[in-house]
């Protein structure tokens, strides 16, 4: 029986800092609409890691059963792969943090909408639900979306889209439409951390008929469509500044930008794309730098 540190390995804490990057972000923008409420940032943190682990679980379940984690695979070897964990041990487990995980968001949605907004309600009801199945049926199942090049998208909407907007929603009840442009930003680099995974496993996702968006475009339009995402993801945030600039600390997280820019040099300049694999680490802790900058910004 799997241990709790086997439990954390699993969990994959290394990919955590980026999914809560988009709570950070709207979180900040609360507070400097002097909307922020702490109780609603403690369920939406612990919401969006749930949703993270839960993801990190079927990832490794489903690319498991698929045969997709094999001796080909170049990143650190899963659980499941290793033998640590049974099958049956992590449909459980999967099970367990999906129930504990909807729990939270359905605190969350309480708390922030009461019982008088029944509209709202149902719409994050809805979200929360449809987080759960995309964390899912990324790589699980027959028709896991993964394996068909849809993977890119369902992170630019859950981490950009819902993460940023949606949390924000949560603290100001208002369609506060500029909020868009930074949640772009978290999408388009969340999505391209994605693209890293992908361009790394190229090879070996391709023999294991793993169609991911790098396996249907090949690998140098896979490095094109990085380029444009990060370069798009500056665009945004940028824009977003000029559009409610009020002091010199709103662009506190241009400093993010150095290690974001040296990340997209290293990544031109790399042939074998097995090589790309600590560039995850450092954009997934890059995209986290500039959220916490850009807090910092909005608060001071």
């Amino acid at each position: 029986m799997a241990n709790f540190q086997t439990w954390i390995s699993a969990a994959r804490l290394r990919t955590l800092p980026l999914s809560i990057s988009g709570i950070l972000v709207g979180s900040s923008i609360a507070v400097a609409q002097e909307e922020f409420h702490s109780v609603i940032f403690s369920l939406a943190l612990a919401t969006t890691l749930g949703f993270q682990i839960l993801s990190n679980f079927a990832n490794d379940y489903g690319d498991f059963v698929k045969g997709t984690d094999n001796d080909e695979r170049v990143g650190p070897q899963r659980t499941l792969q290793s033998g640590l964990i049974t099958k049956g041990e992590m449909f459980w487990g999967m099970v367990a943090t999906a129930i504990i995980t909807f729990l939270f968001a359905v605190a969350l949605i309480y708390i922030a909408f009461g019982s008088e907004n029944l509209s709202y309600i149902l719409l994050f009801l809805v979200l929360g639900i449809a987080a759960i199945v995309a964390a899912v049926k990324y790589t699980v199942g027959d028709s896991a979306y993964g394996y068909k090049g849809l993977g890119d998208l369902f992170v630019f909407l859950f981490f950009g889209v819902v993460g940023v907007y949606g949390c924000y929603f949560l603290y100001s009840l208002e369609w506060n439409w500029e909020v868009l442009l930074p949640s772009f930003t978290i999408g388009l680099l969340s999505a391209g951390v994605l693209n890293l995974n992908n361009m790394r496993d190229r090879a070996a996702d391709e023999r294991a008929g793993k169609n991911t968006l790098v396996v249907k475009m090949g690998a140098e339009n896979a490095k094109k469509y990085h380029y444009i995402l990060i370069i798009a993801a500056v665009f945004s945030i940028v824009m977003f500044s000029a559009l409610t600039f009020t002091g010199i600390n709103d662009l506190l997280y241009f400093f993010a930008f150095i290690p974001i820019l040296k990340h997209l040099k290293r990544v031109m300049e790399t042939v074998d794309q097995e090589q790309l694999d600590p560039e995850l680490k450092k954009l997934a802790l890059s995209t986290f730098l500039l959220a916490v900058l850009f807090g910092l910004g909005q608060i001071l």
